[in-house]
């Protein structure tokens, strides 16, 4: 039996699922005298490394987890796990970690890299250890913000390293305790196998690597494919994966049928998608928030797909028809419990930043602000929904343009990119830099860029509108809309800085699989997973 320490985190199901499908049976920790005892014990870390450590010293785990590791018993530990095993991180300063290994956790320098750190890179191994047995070299998928430094104090718990910007320790270990920047539950069949040397495993062995057998040449963090979901019902009530052409999703008065979301989710997975993200555009407004129908789309996917799951889709508060009221710290709590890795805003996003540029401050009521704080920037995702508005001068408006490659419908060289809410259906009077720039400020950590003129065109990305945000923020863009060959996902990352490229209708119509996609962008000298 694996015991799971489960102290309210974000997406614990993803490891629970990934323990199950391995064959093991799993139960929570009940008491902290549990957590001693317990044969195996799996400690999975998400969100701020201050509310991780509130919440464990609050139920009395914390010091039966530094007896646990005193006593060499089975331990791993995932992700913010490993961070408080340190004496303390820059991203809660003053919260004291477990104490167990010397040095402070720290962030990653922004001037140079997308921070947080989203994606699959690799990694260096410093220590033979049995875990890492089936090891192929494989990338695992890693999610943060905050890093531990190699130390002349901290070397001998130092089991792999990293390199983004500079070198970072990626696990640790010592004896039988073992702990992971990375998600091996989110890290696909590498990851799983990682986990299912612990489970199997009685007894972890370490031996020292030769100098000769040491990587030597850093870690590259793989450029991103991702599959999009866009999920609604129809006429009928069922759930079905749909595609717009500029954001209408009817053909001939029927909403477009592409496929049933957790079926098509696990194909995606199979065929070797990075992330998938699932986006709600239906408004289930007045179901209590236990009954929404993509909980339990999220619920059955993340059986059987080990890579992230993204939701986007009516995170906000809102009030039922049976007069509850739910934050959007409430809403998405409910959709990283069933499931979800990250969350994704889009309309509150816009309504948000209008109020924050009205006011000059940040209000703490943000759907954006209340996520990030307890979860960390990486789990909020801003969807951003612009158009292009042309203009023969800049001096025609007040918003960030660009010249133009291809001028406007009248010979306009220059543009501003509108942002828009309700699907698309509604212009504001604000553009697509304002937006971003102010997201990243209240605590986003990760954009989704859409171009409503490029969706359903299969013509390419926006390109000027991907770089004109990529310099705008630290924070990593995903690019999205357009995409109709293989060579666009190719284009976009030789022309731009994004970390990722998303796509939809050409998977989902079977025109252009991932496959391609990946052979296509590895043989121009891409880094991919």
């Amino acid at each position: 039996m694996i015991t799971l320490l489960d102290y309210g985190a974000g997406n614990v199901r993803s490891v629970r699922n990934a323990i199950r499908k391995l064959g093991f049976e799993v139960r929570n920790v009940q008491s902290p005298d549990d957590i001693v005892t317990a044969d195996k014990l799996i400690f999975p870390g998400v969100g701020n490394f201050g509310v991780v450590m509130e919440r464990l010293v609050r139920d009395g785990y914390a010091e039966k987890l530094i007896e646990r590791i005193g006593l060499d018993k089975p331990t791993f530990g995932i992700c913010v796990a490993l961070q408080t095993f340190f004496e303390g991180s820059e991203e809660s300063p003053g919260v004291p970690g477990l104490g167990i290994i010397p040095g402070q956790i720290e962030r990653f320098p922004d001037h140079t890299l997308s921070v947080p750190q989203i994606g699959w890179n690799g990694i260096k191994l410093r220590k033979n250890n049995s875990i890492f047995e089936q090891y192929r070299g494989e990338k695992f998928y890693f999610v943060h913000s905050f890093k531990a430094t190699p130390s002349e104090e901290n070397k001998d718990w130092i089991l792999t390293t990293t390199d983004y910007g500079e070198e970072f320790i990626s696990s640790v270990s010592r004896g039988q305790v073992i702990a992971t920047q990375f998600h091996p539950e989110k890290s696909g069949d590498a990851g799983l196998r990682l986990l299912q040397r612990f489970l199997e495993n009685r007894e972890v062995v370490e031996s020292v690597v030769t100098e000769g057998n040491l990587r030597t040449e850093p870690t590259r963090i793989a450029k991103r494919i991702i599959a999009c979901l866009d999920v609604r019902s129809n006429d009928t009530g069922d759930l079905v994966v749909t595609k717009g052409d500029q954001y209408d999703v009817r053909e001939e008065g029927e909403v477009r049928n592409l496929g049933k979301p957790v079926e098509l989710a696990r194909r995606y997975y199979e065929e070797g998608a990075d992330e998938v993200t699932f986006l709600n555009i239906t408004g289930f407004r007045d179901f209590p928030l236990q009954d929404q129908p993509m909980l339990e789309v999220l619920k059955q996917t993340s059986k059987n797909v080990f890579v992230p799951l993204t939701i986007g889709g009516g995170i906000r508060e809102f009030t039922d028809s049976e007069g509850n009221f739910y934050s959007a710290l409430d809403v998405a709590s409910r959709y990283f419990r069933s499931g979800a890795d990250k969350i994704s805003i889009g309309s509150d996003a816009v309504y948000a930043v209008e109020e924050y540029l009205a006011t000059g401050k940040k209000s703490g009521k943000t759907a954006i602000e209340q996520i990030s704080i307890v979860y960390g920037a990486q789990a909020v995702v801003i969807s951003v929904d612009p158009r292009r508005v042309y203009v023969n001068s800049p001096d025609e408006t007040s918003h960030n343009t660009i010249e133009c490659a291809t001028p406007g419908p009248n010979g306009e060289k220059y543009c501003w990119y509108q942002c828009t809410v309700s699907g698309g259906r509604e212009g504001r009077d604000i553009d697509a830099v304002q937006l971003v720039t102010v997201c990243e400020a209240l605590g986003a950590g990760e954009i989704l860029l859409n171009c409503i003129d490029k969706d359903g065109t299969n013509s390419g990305f926006d390109l000027e509108l991907i770089q004109m945000v990529k310099d705008a923020v630290t924070i990593p863009v995903i690019a999205s809309s357009g995409a109709g060959s293989a060579e666009h996902f190719s284009e976009v990352f030789k022309k731009t800085n994004a970390d990722a490229a998303l796509a939809a209708g050409i998977f989902h119509r079977g025109e252009v699989p991932i496959s391609e996609v990946k052979s296509v962008v590895a043989a121009d000298g891409i880094e991919t997973r």
